[in-house]
């Protein structure tokens, strides 16, 4: 065999598993993206195109998601902890999935997008259900339109002006959760290859796994397997500076709610004083602090979805 030919038997074993895999991936992810799209209801706003599914009835309770997720990750938080006889709506947020990033994609303009939605599905009064990343928009939303804010839940609320981005303890850096999300291939290989990586990154960690509950064990692969589209979440991951940009400030003494925070010490990616401020700072607040559970809260999702349903429950009454 010649040197050539050896060299082109070498490159067809060593790139054909990988076109392989690509393929496979890239069918994937198409899949998913195609249940998204039929699942999914589109409002046109001042700010372009809104995201959102609803589903259910009784009271309105928006449901806001954290960095890198989108309304399939809402509706996943509002399933595990959320309950019966209300009119869930799942957003997504600027720059995630089919959401639009507008010319203004700060956290005012997101309030006021929201705000623009809840009118065009008629909706007066719409009670709060965020998470993380989903925090800083509820307290503008609550602060710019107190009329139309009912009671909200806040759950490891991420950081917001003038806290800084960077959090020293966080598994990875900062930074590397967007170039995580930049590439569905590459994401999806490492949901096979190294899962617990990628569950480790989002603090999915295995010391609050260690009683092995088999529904928080399926909301950790759920949320896991929802990062995809991955590519599709990366102007929206890009987009979290939004919320500790100096030049907005949020006004936590306007907001009238009655406020049910929730926060664990051991949270590595956002700090626990965030949700310390919180409660300090907003006069209608209940502060439930969790000594373990990171940043999903792992161990106390039963507990907390008796703890959300008892304070909505005064609203539907």
């Amino acid at each position: 065999m010649t040197l050539a030919r050896a060299l082109l038997v070498f490159l067809v074993f060593a790139i054909a598993p990988a076109v392989i895999v690509s393929f496979i991936a890239v069918d994937e992810v198409g899949t998913r993206q195609a249940q998204l799209d039929a699942e999914r209801s589109l409002a046109e706003t001042s700010y372009g195109i809104v995201e959102y599914v609803t589903w259910s009835s009784g009271p309105a309770v928006l449901v806001i998601h954290g960095a890198g997720g989108g309304f399939d990750q809402g509706r996943l938080l509002a399933e595990t902890l959320g309950g019966a006889g209300y009119q869930w709506i799942a957003v997504s947020r600027f720059g995630y999935l089919g959401s639009d990033l507008p010319e203004d994609p700060s956290i005012p303009a997101q309030a006021r997008a929201f705000k623009e939605l809840l009118d065009q599905l008629q909706i007066e009064t719409a009670h709060i259900l965020a998470m993380s990343g989903g925090v800083p928009p509820a307290l503008k939303f609550a602060e710019l339109f107190p009329g139309r804010t009912g009671r909200m839940v806040l759950l490891s609320s991420a950081p917001f002006t003038p806290f800084g981005p960077d959090v020293d303890e966080r598994p990875i850096p900062t930074w590397m959760y967007s170039a995580l999300l930049g590439n569905d291939v590459v994401y999806w290989v490492l949901t096979r290859v190294s899962r617990g990586t990628i569950e480790e990154a989002f603090d999915a960690r295995a010391e609050l796994r260690s009683g092995k509950i088999p529904e928080e064990e399926a909301f950790v692969k759920d949320l896991v397997d929802t990062f995809l589209p991955a590519s599709k979440r990366v102007e929206g991951v890009l987009n979290e500076a939004a919320a500790v940009d100096p030049s907005v400030t949020y006004r936590l003494d306007q907001i009238r709610s009655q406020v049910l925070i929730v926060h664990a010490v051991d949270d590595r990616l956002n700090p626990f004083d965030i949700g310390q401020t919180l409660a300090a700072d907003i006069s209608g607040s209940e502060f439930l602090s969790l000594e373990t559970g990171g940043h999903l809260l792992l161990g106390h999702h039963a507990e907390l979805r008796d703890r959300v349903s008892e304070h909505l429950a005064e609203l539907r009454d």
